[in-house]
């Protein structure tokens, strides 16, 4: 089996942010999206980013990274951006969110690992009490299902239609299920972590 490849969907627009960019807001004196990519890169597979047009301030704080920036249309939300990455790939692919910031390196690479071992499983990462969340990690024979994917569901229905084959990974806390939309978002999530 080949290694998968991790696809960091960064094509939002933060439409919700008042103006700011989400995935430009500093995290560990960096900005998120240069963080999770590095993270990606971690975990020692292939990374693809897929941005959004007329996005040149992702593009400059990704710069110098070992990762491959794809580009989605701009007209059909999430399934678009799973489509553009996935594009010539015949590789399971690992779909993560980049506005989530507490997915680590080991997370991703434990992702990546779990994969070779079950090579025909979804694996879905979970909280500890099991609430399904990101990563996904598809194996390459739904990778052609993700190629036709429509609509802002991201990739919902090829997860449901394919539900015996779906496992949960729990991660610790509820990591996989922070993800970051709105200020007031970015800043309960910045309090919690100053207690």
């Amino acid at each position: 089996m080949s290694a998968p490849t991790i696809l960091l969907l960064a094509a939002g627009r933060s439409t919700r942010m008042q103006g700011r960019d989400k995935l430009l807001e500093v995290v560990a004196d960096q900005p998120l999206l240069r963080l999770m990519a590095t993270r990606a890169v971690k975990a020692g597979v292939p990374v693809r980013v897929v941005l959004g047009p007329g996005q040149p301030e992702r593009r400059t704080a990704l710069e110098g990274l070992a990762i491959e920036i794809v580009e989605a249309e701009d007209s059909d939300g999430m399934a678009a951006s799973i489509r553009a990455g996935v594009a010539g790939l015949g590789t399971p692919v690992l779909l993560v969110l980049a506005d989530m910031p507490e997915i680590t390196a080991n997370d991703l690479y434990l992702m990546v690992t779990l994969a070779a071992q079950a090579p025909k499983a979804i694996l879905r990462a979970a909280t500890q009490d099991g609430r399904p969340g990101h990563p996904v990690l598809f194996p390459a024979d739904l990778v052609k299902d993700l190629a036709q994917l429509t609509g802002d569901e991201g990739a919902k229905t090829v997860l449901s239609r394919e539900a015996k084959r779906l496992h949960l990974l729990p991660l610790a806390d509820d990591r996989a299920v922070v993800d970051l939309d709105t200020p007031e978002d970015w800043a309960d999530w910045r309090a919690r972590r100053s207690l």
